[in-house]
């Protein structure tokens, strides 16, 4: 039904984030072609770099590709700290050409010792900015940035400072 509202009162794009498993994902973009609005894709990722379902990124996304006759505008990963995903985006595929954004936690923790927690961690900026350099390397294509759990303007000051230079170089 959202879907089906945002398409109605005309907005420009739909974006799903945190999504656990391709399954969701499918039916997210299956809505939104249905209802001819774009989507945005967003996985979030476990310590090991899997998607919370077991499913590697790069054969989630695959997937969901592969059942909507690539639909979705772009992904993006989500509510997890690069760390936790920075290896398996070390491997070729055009998977990773797919993958444009990215709104990294602060905190290098998992989910479940985020939930935990009985106060915001918020990790160490300026490692997280590295991070995103790192990132821009990795993924050709990356032009989406942002942070998610723990970040605030003082990390995102510190992740453009350098992410705009490594787009640069």
């Amino acid at each position: 039904k959202q879907i089906q509202w945002l398409a109605y009162a005309d907005a420009d794009v739909v974006t799903a984030l945190t999504m656990t498993n391709s399954n969701e994902a499918i039916g997210v973009v299956n809505a939104a072609k249905y209802f001819g609005i774009p989507v945005v894709i967003s996985f979030t990722v476990e310590t090991d770099g899997r998607l919370p379902s077991g499913e590697l990124l790069a054969d989630a996304i695959q997937e969901v590709d592969l059942q909507t006759s690539w639909y979705a505008c772009h992904y993006m990963i989500n509510c997890a700290h690069p760390y936790h995903f920075m290896d398996v985006l070390k491997g070729a595929g055009y998977w990773k050409r797919r993958i444009k954004g990215i709104r990294a936690n602060a905190s290098c923790k998992s989910h479940e010792e985020l939930d935990a927690s009985d106060s915001l961690d918020a990790g160490d900026k300026k490692q997280l900015a590295r991070d995103y350099r790192a990132l821009a390397e990795l993924l050709p294509d990356l032009r989406v940035i942002g942070g998610c759990c723990g970040t605030d303007h003082g990390h995102m000051d510190q992740i453009c400072s350098l992410f705009f230079r490594a787009l640069a170089a």
